[in-house]
């Protein structure tokens, strides 16, 4: 199979790269200066004159609080290119992987989000994630789309990264304790639709699925645990309420995602957020890309 991969230089992107290498199958590996997926064109071309037969899309426009005063730019990455993409695999009749979000989730409830429930995104971030999702069930392609939360990784700029850096150069720190979900380790969803696509189960099971690691957390015991296990416990972290963040933005209270779904159709075993944790603090401090 030839399968294409938007976003190859994110978070995401980079750990498929890493399983892309094992695979028998051709993986084509695209960022924005290979392929535009804003332009309709272009991606039609790829997808016929390559013979695609998948796409896994792991491009987005993920700054939350930007996108409020960067709405247009938001709305052509997390829709409308995400509309082209559907398009080209409804043409030549492949099949879209896409990344969503918990964000297309409002402040409703307390309990883990399966993916039934009813959609109220808050900011412009997970409105247009949602016109993302929306586009490609119009279109009518062949899809599976996986929602996911708290996405890290050792590649780019995220949550872990930032609390390594700031529990080993400061004395306290401030984190946030009433915004609650789950952490994802970027490599363990990589491995899931990886393993989904190698086997060849999804012909039959599209749909969305949600995936996060397991466990619950809230920002700040996500903090304590990654100061613990770098050994920054000279920090002192202190818990602190979302409303001493000012954002132009508010963040999902609860985005605890229920895992059954995707854990019964393709009978898969996702790792507990501290295991995955540790587990990528290691490959950070192994590669010095902190």
């Amino acid at each position: 199979m030839n399968i294409l991969v938007t976003g190859a230089n994110g978070q995401l992107g980079n750990e498929m790269r890493r399983l892309g290498a094992v695979s028998p199958n051709h993986y084509i590996f695209t960022d924005v200066e290979q392929l535009d997926i804003t332009n309709a064109d272009a991606v039609m071309y790829v997808a016929k004159n390559y013979s695609i037969d998948a796409i896994i899309n792991c491009a987005a426009y993920t700054n939350v609080d930007k996108a409020e005063t960067d709405a247009d730019m938001a709305e052509l990455i997390n829709a409308v290119a995400v509309e082209n993409l559907a398009r080209a695999m409804k043409e030549v009749g492949g099949t879209l992987f896409h990344i969503s979000t918990d964000y297309v989730f409002g402040h409703e409830g307390n309990t883990p989000r399966t993916e039934d429930m009813p959609l109220n995104p808050l900011g412009v971030y997970g409105r247009t994630k949602l016109n993302g999702e929306q586009a490609i069930a119009e279109s009518g392609c062949k899809a599976l789309i996986f929602r996911t939360s708290w996405l890290y990784s050792e590649f780019g700029n995220n949550f872990l990264k930032t609390m390594l850096r700031l529990t080993a150069e400061r004395e306290t720190l401030n984190v946030v304790f009433d915004q609650v979900g789950t952490p994802t380790y970027a490599g363990d969803l990589a491995l899931a639709i990886f393993s989904i696509i190698e086997a060849g189960v999804y012909p039959g099971n599209e749909g969305i699925y949600h995936f996060s690691n397991e466990g619950v957390c809230s920002w700040y015991d996500f903090a304590v645990e990654i100061a613990n296990v770098a050994g920054n416990t000279s920090c002192r972290i202190n818990p602190c309420h979302s409303s001493e963040f000012p954002s132009p933005v508010t963040r999902p209270s609860y985005s605890v995602l229920d895992k059954t779904k995707i854990k019964n159709t393709f009978d898969i075993d996702i790792p507990y957020w501290k295991e995955s944790m540790e587990y990528c603090i290691k490959r950070i401090k192994a590669s010095n890309r902190l």
